[in-house]
């Protein structure tokens, strides 16, 4: 089960970009999405990918393990891409239909699908598929505990008296490790009916939703079982918020986090004069 779990896992390559301070990384993150969001036509976007490809390969993570991040947001991505097609630009009216060259009529309603749709729905999904690749890439190369870290480094200076920051840092740390322990019970569960005859392959969609909801209850009491234990032996070290302590590893700033920010925050300045200028 953990090893088909892709949700916060860290793969490590050794790369330079596995070097690079967790603050520097998320501040790329954060600026490659507003880049995203700027942008409004295929060759910005295609400037954005290209910029993408070449950092994933910095990674040397096989461009594989990148794609099976996309197919839990498989259903999403489609609904996008449909809700884009039919209601994007050029669809739903004859007016708008002439503004692009029509590709067919649906015949079950007064609806034109053109190709400023399909070109919208396309967009959107490149954004999406772009988004959650450049996100995993964050996941990918920092550990947890660090990640949580960067985070709280980021927040601290913002936040009332640094516990605000701790706080959110300690519960972002939890919730990644929560994740896996929780898909493994569940696993363990089904295996288990498995075991009493319950084959869910050979079950309809009704029997699978009725066995996926006997999960609920053993899995929801599972998981106030380990917070309560994990409660109790915070408390017992002596565990508090707001506490000096201090770290094993320290948070760097080197030159090449600052070169690696620099060359991200030229993409949303850029995305946003062309808007200005167009």
């Amino acid at each position: 089960m953990r090893d088909k779990l892709i949700i916060g896992r860290m793969i490590p390559t050794g790369s330079k970009v596995h070097g690079l301070d967790p603050r520097a990384k998320i501040t790329a993150m954060l600026l490659f999405t507003a880049a995203l969001i700027l942008s409004d036509g295929w060759a910005q976007l295609a400037v954005l990918a290209l910029l993408a490809a070449a950092v994933l390969a910095a990674t040397k993570i096989p461009p594989k393990t990148y794609l099976r991040t996309m197919r839990p947001l498989r259903w999403l991505m489609l609904f996008v891409f449909l809700f884009q097609l039919f209601a994007g630009p050029g669809a739903g009216s004859a007016e708008a239909s002439t503004a692009a060259t029509a590709l067919w009529t649906w015949t079950a309603g007064p609806v034109t699908l053109t190709s400023a749709g399909l070109s919208a729905a396309l967009l959107a999904v490149s954004r999406m598929a772009l988004l959650i690749v450049f996100t995993a890439l964050l996941t990918f190369t920092t550990t947890p505990s660090m990640l949580s870290r960067g985070i709280e480094g980021m927040l601290k200076p913002i936040s009332r008296g640094g516990t605000g920051a701790e706080r959110f840092s300690l519960m972002m740390r939890l919730a990644l490790r929560f994740i896996p322990a929780l898909l493994e019970e569940a696993q363990t569960i089904l295996k288990a009916q498995a075991a009493r005859g319950a084959d869910y392959e050979e079950m309809n969609a009704k029997d699978k939703a009725r066995l996926l909801l006997s999960l609920l209850v053993p899995v929801t009491v599972g998981a106030f079982r380990r917070a309560e234990e994990l409660t109790t032996s915070l408390e017992a070290r002596g565990y508090r918020i707001g506490a000096p302590r201090t770290a094993y590893r320290q948070l760097a700033w080197r030159a090449a986090d600052t070169w690696f920010t620099l060359l991200f925050a030229l993409l949303p300045a850029g995305a946003l004069i062309m808007r200005l200028v167009s």
